[in-house]
């Protein structure tokens, strides 16, 4: 087969796995190698970084054989679809290849399951031993760590890559066992805890020598499907805010369910991935990480799910009015946090400003307060902002209404690297 094909069917193949952003690492260029991580920071392949530039990483899978007969997986062993495998040094000159050309800025390798974890996982470390070593590459680099995986090879893994994955992707162990037989909850978080305390180690001992080996300096990730079962976003949440809390994640990403295969057990093939539903899983996630809420305040047994119409942060406003208005001049950080429309950098600035002069609306904009939101819930100087109408009953209305306009297109899909952007 053509090396050409081989990237076709494999980049396509790899285009449903969505745990491949930010770096989250910073390596300047070195004496003697090629790359650096540094232009990397906060950016992927599909996706586009703080400051809106789009970053690429080349995406692509080892090969799409597997083992595995996961339902949900368009490469599952059942499915009848073409199959490739690189080798290690095929992948491993395609990528310096792509670098020189300056399509990709770092490489984001993952695989199906070839004979077995462990066989996979050498082909892999083989690959990222020729780019570091042989062609001396210091780019980012994010490898997949497969469950099952023995404890040596996701060590010498780790070594090699700058970010490590491990993909729970069923949010529970029904769905495990229904639609992921091959796998199991402990086969997937075994080498998540491997990965954290080795991290770790690798922490102290730099402390001690700078010369030391670094153990995946970017820390892991891993990626939830959404839609594939009926588990609610409470369940989803709750999962998110353990694996940050016992694991260490860096990150927990959120796929949309895209019906490629059919199947009684699995949506119908005609159903629309739940794009907005995704959306509003990432948007707690940051109340999560960077607000101070918990899983337990944004859901519960009555409120299973968000509602879709309106942001997490809206959402939970509207159920908690009791605790609003706040006045501006005097409310604490923590609390500013949790008024919609203000954000950590908006809430610092409120606190330092307003220790030299009196705060009005006016101001807040200018401090970078969302105030279309933020005003149904605060007072500058014990008054409301002056003609706004609202009663309970309405606040959720008038908030829907504004957030309709902003919500992601129906038609939103990803692209394969060979589709026309147009």
């Amino acid at each position: 087969m053509e090396l050409l094909d081989k990237l076709a069917i494999l980049t396509d193949a790899a285009k449903y796995d969505a745990a491949c952003t930010s770096s989250g690492v910073r390596r300047s260029a070195r004496p003697g190698m090629i790359g650096n991580t540094t232009s990397s920071i906060t950016g992927c392949c599909h996706s586009f970084s703080a400051d809106g530039r789009c970053i690429t990483l080349l995406k692509v899978l080892m090969t799409n054989s597997c083992v595995f007969d996961c339902k949900y997986c368009v490469n599952r062993r059942s499915n009848d679809t073409r199959r490739a495998a690189f080798t290690p040094r095929e992948l491993a000159e395609l990528t310096i290849g792509f670098y020189r050309r300056n399509y990709i800025e770092g490489l984001f390798l993952s695989s199906g399951v070839l004979r077995s974890p462990d066989y996979t996982t050498e082909r892999m470390i083989e690959c990222l031993r020729i780019l570091r070593e042989e062609y001396r590459f210091n780019g980012y680099i994010h490898a997949k760590a497969i469950p099952g995986t023995s404890p040596e090879l996701v060590q010498r893994l780790g070594l090699l890559a700058d970010r490590l994955s491990v993909n729970i992707e069923l949010p529970s162990q029904k769905g495990l066992q229904t639609l992921a037989p091959d796998k199991s909850k402990q086969a997937i978080l075994r080498p998540m805890a491997q990965i954290r305390d080795r991290a770790r180690e690798s922490k102290a001992e730099l402390v001690k020598s700078r010369h030391a080996p670094v153990f995946a300096p970017a820390g892991q990730s891993t990626q939830l499907i959404v839609g594939a079962t009926a588990d609610n976003d409470r369940h989803i949440l709750h999962l998110t805010q353990s694996l940050y809390e016992k694991y260490r994640l860096k990150r927990v990403f959120y796929s949309a369910y895209v019906p490629v295969v059919e199947n009684s057990l699995l949506p119908s093939k005609d159903t629309k991935p739940p794009l907005l539903r995704e959306h509003r899983l990432y948007q707690a996630d940051w109340l999560l990480r960077f607000y101070g809420f918990r899983a337990e305040e944004l859901l519960d047994e009555q409120h299973p799910d968000f509602n879709p119409l309106v942001d997490p942060k809206c959402h939970w406003a509207i159920g908690h009015l009791e605790q609003f208005p706040l006045e501006i001049m005097n409310a604490e950080y923590e609390t500013l946090l949790r008024v919609p429309g203000i954000g950590p950098i908006s809430a610092r600035r409120i606190v330092s400003a307003r220790r030299h002069s009196t705060l009005r609306f006016e101001d807040l904009k200018k401090l970078g307060v969302v105030l279309k939101r933020a005003q149904f819930f605060i007072t500058c100087g014990g008054r409301m902002r002056q003609g706004l109408q609202f009663t309970a009953q309405t606040l959720q209305r008038q908030l829907e209404a504004m957030e309709r306009g902003q919500l992601p297109p129906e038609e939103c899909r990803q692209l394969s690297l060979f589709d026309s952007a147009g």
